[in-house]
């Protein structure tokens, strides 16, 4: 689709080049170690090993199973172990262990990377716009629901109006509405582009850090998505409505701030001069 690029997997490119590099792979006929220089040449294993690679775990078990009888075996595990009848048999579960998971269905069981992860298919990747960073999780950068709700994000329009119902003639409303054109938020978001090993480069407004975000280009993007028009809740006007759907199914209703959109608080009534 024109406009729009996928974002692929760094492991996805690393195996690709490594294929091209070494022609062609073969798969190890017994698991064994690889040195660095043999692995462009190795294909990875589609699925983890059946066969354990600790034969000789438990061989003293199997011994006396063997020889003396599971019930000896049995008594041997209740004076010896300190779980005798536990699955993981105290230690970590091993590739090759299900563990149940069900305390119902013995049935079901879980097992380290299985299906392995190489069998599976292909995860989804989505598309992303050229512009857009998939990996781009500020949301400061759009919270305009509270962008005026601390003392160092005033909103200038909010606070000149404050000055336009004071004396115009008082020398203190004059220099209060001159400081106002020049202020500037007292705190800063970031540290004005600067990071503790020098000023960064790799983002021109600053924005993709928050230690090189500035209050300038938070103001610009926050301008961007301020809202212009009033949201109201789909179910303002239907509560009965909802309530009850949720009674005639014998459902707990759900709770929660009744909507008073028109309804002001008394902290956000007091003027802060």
């Amino acid at each position: 689709m024109a406009g729009r690029v996928t974002i692929r997997k760094a492991g996805e490119v690393v195996s690709t080049g490594a294929l091209r590099a070494a022609g062609s792979q073969t798969p190890l006929a017994t698991p064994r170690a690889v040195s660095k220089e043999e692995a462009p040449f190795i294909a990875p294993a589609r699925e983890s090993t059946k066969t354990t690679m600790m034969p000789w775990k438990g061989w003293v078990q199997r011994f006396i199973g063997d020889t003396f009888g599971e019930d000896r075996l049995k008594q041997f595990r209740q004076n010896v172990f300190f779980i005798e009848d536990d699955v993981y048999d105290l230690n970590t579960p091993n590739q090759s262990k299900k563990v149940p998971i069900s305390k119902t269905d013995p049935s079901i069981t879980a097992q380290y990377r299985y299906p392995s992860p190489g069998s599976q298919p292909a995860v989804r990747i989505p598309d992303m716009y050229d512009d857009e960073d998939p990996y781009d999780s500020g949301y400061f950068k759009r919270d305009t629901r509270r962008r005026y709700n601390f003392s160092e994000l005033k909103n200038p329009e909010t606070e000149k109006l404050k000055l336009e119902y004071m004396d115009q003639n008082d020398p203190t409303v004059q220099e209060a509405k001159e400081e106002l054109m020049n202020a500037k938020p007292a705190s800063s978001p970031g540290n004005q582009g600067r990071f503790a090993t020098g000023p960064t480069k790799f983002d021109p407004t600053g924005l993709r850090a928050t230690m090189s975000v500035t209050w300038e280009e938070t103001e610009k993007s926050l301008d961007t998505f301020m809202p212009d028009h009033l949201p109201t809740p789909t179910w303002v006007g239907k509560e009965d409505e909802v309530a009850k759907w949720y009674e005639d199914r014998d459902l707990p209703v759900p709770f929660g701030a009744p909507y008073e959109g028109l309804k002001v608080p008394v902290e956000r009534r007091v003027v802060v001069w």
